[in-house]
């Protein structure tokens, strides 16, 4: 696929999860709660994930922001959902390799792919970053 091509899917992906969140909401039950926020452009998010015996079990946020990272926001509550905590921190490790340029095995990141032009542009590599930092500052929390 051509490179204008694919950076063109990857904006209708972004697009798509920022038009329609995923996981947006709040969890009934007791949950671990993080509020981040990025001052620079005014993103903010509450997160809540439900960690059941080392398994990410739900995971859902409500915020506001850029397209960047709420689409961030979304990719990753998808992505971490029925994880083990390990296994989602690692993901959170390789995100942010993406998000600094360096190559990775992007095969198990599914639509989160569609974020790694971010590092293009360092101004928003924090809009992208900032759900993954609040769940990894919420399962070292739990």
């Amino acid at each position: 696929m051509a490179l204008n091509n694919l950076d063109t899917l990857y904006r209708q992906v972004i697009m798509d999860h920022y038009k329609n969140p995923r996981n947006k909401g709040t969890l009934e039950k007791d949950s671990v709660t993080v509020d981040m926020n990025n001052p620079t452009c005014g993103d903010r998010i509450q997160l809540q994930l439900d960690i059941q015996d080392g398994i990410v079990k739900d995971a859902k946020f409500q915020g506001e922001g850029c397209s960047i990272s709420m689409a961030s926001a979304s990719m990753m509550t998808q992505a971490i959902k029925g994880l083990e905590v390990e296994t989602a921190l690692k993901m959170s490790e390789m995100f942010s390799k993406m998000m600094l340029g360096e190559d990775i095995d992007s095969e198990d990141m599914g639509d989160i792919e569609a974020l790694q032009g971010v590092s293009q542009f360092p101004a928003r590599i924090k809009c992208a970053t900032l759900a993954w930092k609040a769940m990894e500052k919420g399962v070292h929390d739990e």
